[in-house]
């Protein structure tokens, strides 16, 4: 399934962003493929979804600071990691992003 395809299936509440997380594989410089268990978790995502927004005590919508398309950089344990398909995926609130990366 595709980030376009989820993206359509899971909409996001509140504050909350849908990242498609970035996995590159980590390699030692004599070639050694690290394995997924002894890797640090991966702290780079493709924003495929957000919610509408957090809403304020006064009722308005304070807007979301990201859109989707954007990769960003997230606090290492943040959010809920989910699965659809062959692609991980995880959900978080806006406050743990730390940083968009741009170019």
């Amino acid at each position: 399934m595709t980030a376009t395809a989820t993206q359509n299936k899971l909409k996001p509440l509140a504050d909350r962003v849908v990242l498609e997380v970035i996995d590159d594989q980590e390699q030692t410089t004599g070639g050694i493929f690290i394995p997924d268990t002894a890797r640090e978790k991966p702290q780079q995502g493709r924003v495929v979804a957000v919610g509408p927004g957090k809403r304020l005590e006064n009722g308005q919508l304070e807007p979301m600071n990201v859109s989707e398309g954007q990769v960003v950089l997230f606090q290492k344990y943040a959010g809920t990691d989910i699965k659809f398909g062959d692609t991980e995926f995880k959900i978080l609130a806006e406050r743990d992003i730390l940083g968009v990366i741009e170019g």
